[in-house]
């Protein structure tokens, strides 16, 4: 079946509401949309929200890339050779990786559509469903707790709280939502680079009683050597997130000692589908959990990567909430999602179906 056209756009998605990072405060993302159509009139759906500041590629970069006469060139191309196609692109543009998320969750959606078979079961489905986490950006302890409560209202039992401004009060918010909540959620910690190593130390041992799940990218990268000195439980527990960006610094996370015992893979960092497959087996064969994580993105993403994590027997943990607070998306459906728990649909490719925007 050939690729008959090939459409590119970009959208600016506004947020229902703001959130704080530890370096950043964001109210709108910008995603950039690819659609590719075969001869028979189906059309694959692909997305990707570069961040020049996480993966070194602006949406301008990537719409450029999209629109390039290599990219043009696909047209006519057979979408059965997928794989082929994809490793071609990672050839064409090996530092671009919001150019291969899009074009590889394009193709890949298009291939299930074509085959009639979703996407997590052309790789053989290993979970039915998993709860996904919702994050609570950097705020003082009373907003922390209403911004929570609204998520337990909604069913959600999976908090991921946002740290690393101010440990002294990412401390107290912790403790105190656990004294509200007792066992009744899971708490987990992302510090986006914002500890030194006696931060974390200090938090650690404050929040022992607290029971955090786990706790993302404490360190800044190139800080991941002076992990090696915690305790083996202790790293366990800690997840790689902006250190890890492809299966090749994956190898190297892996080797003992490992500094982190998970790994956080976002399609937006590595380049779509098939190269989180290739962090994906690194991991289970050196005993790392998976974490699937994201940013603020569209349905498009968010379903392609729980179609990846849903084939991988390492996945543990989700934290694919990045379409739950857009005012507005491309497409609808991609995944079903009931008291927190996530699961993918069982229609064919990514299960989408393109919205009418205003």
């Amino acid at each position: 079946m050939r690729i008959n056209a090939i459409r590119v756009y970009r959208r600016n998605l506004a947020l229902t509401k703001p959130y704080t990072i530890a370096y950043q405060t964001t109210s709108e993302v910008e995603n950039i949309f690819l659609e590719i159509e075969l001869a028979n009139g189906l059309v694959g759906l692909g997305a990707a929200n570069p961040d020049p500041e996480v993966v070194g590629e602006s949406p301008e970069q990537t719409v450029q890339n999209l629109q390039s006469e290599w990219i043009t060139g696909l047209i006519g191309r057979d979408i059965r050779l997928v794989n082929a196609l994809i490793d071609e692109a990672r050839h064409q543009f090996p530092n671009a990786p919001g150019t291969l998320a899009a074009l590889d969750i394009a193709l890949h959606d298009a291939f299930g559509l074509y085959l009639d078979v979703p996407i997590v079961q052309f790789y053989g489905q290993k979970h039915r469903s998993l709860p996904t986490s919702v994050t609570i950006g950097i705020m003082n302890v009373a907003d922390t707790l209403i911004e929570a409560a609204g998520y337990a209202e909604q069913g959600f039992r999976v908090l991921k709280i946002k740290t690393g401004l101010d440990v002294d009060e990412d401390i107290e918010r912790i403790l105190t939502l656990r004294e509200t909540y007792g066992n009744a959620v899971t708490l987990r910690v992302d510090a986006n680079q914002g500890y030194s190593l006696s931060d974390l130390k200090r938090f650690l041992t404050a929040t022992q009683s607290a029971k955090v799940e786990l706790i993302e990218q404490p360190l800044p990268v190139g800080q991941e050597v002076d992990l090696i000195g915690l305790p083996e439980e202790t790293r366990q527990l800690l997840a790689a997130d902006e250190s890890l960006n492809d299966a090749k610094m994956a190898a190297i996370l892996a080797q003992q000692p490992q500094p982190f015992g998970i790994f956080n893979i976002k399609l937006m960092k590595c380049g779509g589908i098939r190269s989180a497959l290739n962090i994906a087996t690194i991991a289970q064969s050196t005993g790392i959990s998976l974490f699937w994580g994201c940013n603020d993105e569209s349905r498009v993403s968010i379903a392609a990567a729980l179609h990846a994590a849903f084939a991988c027997p390492a996945t543990r943990y989700l934290d694919l909430d990045g379409s739950l607070d857009l005012a507005e998306d491309v497409v609808s459906g991609g995944f079903i999602l009931e008291d927190g728990l996530m699961r993918p649909t069982d229609q064919a490719g990514l299960g989408l179906s393109k919205n009418k925007l205003s």
